[in-house]
């Protein structure tokens, strides 16, 4: 007896230090993902600031391997002393900046209502064509995301140039839309998985029709799950280029085409692509982090019922 409670009396000591040990290495993991998840972003924003001296000779640290420079960003009209001045340059970046905005907008928002009937209907309703069921119409959604992008080139610029859809924002809106739609699809059906059905069975009972039912009690739960939805769509959107570069030319392109367009007749201009590039991620981070609650609440909701 007196050996087991010297052992037991051993692992007790040693425990704290044991559970010291795991949550240094665990933090210190996180910590190192976090910088490799960071760096990439913190790299960007520097490189904004720099000359094409710096950039070439990879200085990392601003005020200590280099003093930082408005270059990036007053070639792009958008540094302190030239914000106030007329500037071509940043005509055109708010003009792909507002692109970027409605085409992304627009297209996630469609896509949100679309999706949710669709995610609603084939939670709640049981349909049957030839052999499919709804467990095979959702695989049938999601399978879309298989299909490379570059496969559906040649239809889809045949297909907007007969109706006159090419360099118009509707048609991006439309294309981006048919996009995000299968993933929108899938986020909602779990969403109104995780809703009890007999909330709406008492909602029905009261007097409310399907549709009032849907909208008084199923909505209001279920919004942080389209808040969610609705984000990830946003930033599939906002990052598309390929379309984007395929099917406009002038009136509709986008932030993503305008970044891979800084090019210049000695090479890539860095300095003023980083500065694009921060000023395209910011709208997004500023969205992320404004939203963040209802963007844990939805991608969580249908973990547990």
């Amino acid at each position: 007896m007196s050996v087991q409670t010297t052992d037991y009396a051993a692992s007790e000591i040693r425990s704290p230090a044991s559970f010291f040990a795991n949550r240094v290495f665990i933090y210190g993991a996180l910590v190192f993902w976090a910088f490799i998840c960071l760096f990439p972003i913190y790299w960007t924003i520097t490189t904004s600031f720099k000359t094409a001296v710096d950039v070439t000779q990879g200085h990392l640290i601003p005020f200590v391997d280099f003093q930082p420079d408005w270059k990036g960003w007053r070639s792009l009209g958008l540094s302190p002393d030239a914000i106030f001045r007329t500037s071509t340059v940043r005509d055109e970046f708010i003009k792909r900046f507002m692109n970027s905005v409605i085409t992304s907008v627009g297209a996630s928002s469609l896509a949100i209502v679309i999706g949710s009937l669709a995610a609603y209907g084939l939670t709640r309703f049981r349909y049957h064509f030839a052999w499919f069921k709804n467990e095979d119409i959702s695989f049938f959604f999601l399978s879309q995301l298989i299909l490379p992008p570059v496969v559906l080139a040649l239809p889809f610029l045949v297909l907007y140039r007969e109706v006159g859809m090419l360099d118009t924002r509707i048609g991006l809106i439309l294309l981006y839309t048919l996009m995000v739609l299968p993933i929108v699809i899938w986020i909602m059906r779990d969403q109104f998985n995780s809703i009890p059905v007999e909330l709406e069975e008492a909602a029905l009972v009261d007097g409310l029709s399907i549709w009032g039912a849907f909208f008084r009690i199923v909505m209001p739960i279920a919004l942080p799950g389209m808040v969610a939805a609705f984000i990830l769509a946003m930033v599939l959107c906002w990052n598309e280029y390929f379309f984007a570069a395929l099917l406009t030319s002038t009136d509709a392109k986008t932030i993503p085409v305008m970044v891979a367009s800084q090019t210049g007749s000695q090479g890539i201009n860095w300095w003023s692509m980083a500065a694009l590039a921060t000023a395209a991620i910011t709208p997004l981070a500023v969205i992320g982090i404004a939203l963040e609650r209802y963007l844990i609440m939805g991608m969580t909701a249908g973990a547990v019922k």
